[in-house]
């Protein structure tokens, strides 16, 4: 915006940049092409610390999914045991 104000209502005639604006799009051009680069490394990184956080969930829920099922086998161990240690009281 102020580059626009600054070459049509504060200069007129002497604007250094006319109408079209040309090298106020070469500007923003290059702005782009220097950060384009930048973007795509930032969301790469990003992308592989997600699937990295994606692989340690996996492995803490295997881990887990695993000790819950010895503690499952433990307990019907356990419940089997039960009726044969107690069944005399009856």
């Amino acid at each position: 915006m102020c580059w626009i104000g600054l070459n049509t209502w504060l200069l007129h005639d002497k604007g250094f940049d006319a109408y079209p604006y040309v090298l106020l799009n070469l500007v923003i051009g290059m702005i782009a092409s220097l950060s384009a680069p930048v973007i795509m490394m930032s969301q790469n990184r990003e992308a592989q610390k997600d699937r990295l956080r994606a692989d340690l969930d996996y492995q803490v829920n295997l881990k887990n999914e695993m000790l819950l099922g010895e503690i499952l086998r433990l307990l019907e161990k356990r419940e089997k045991d039960v009726p044969k240690r107690y069944g005399d009281d009856d």
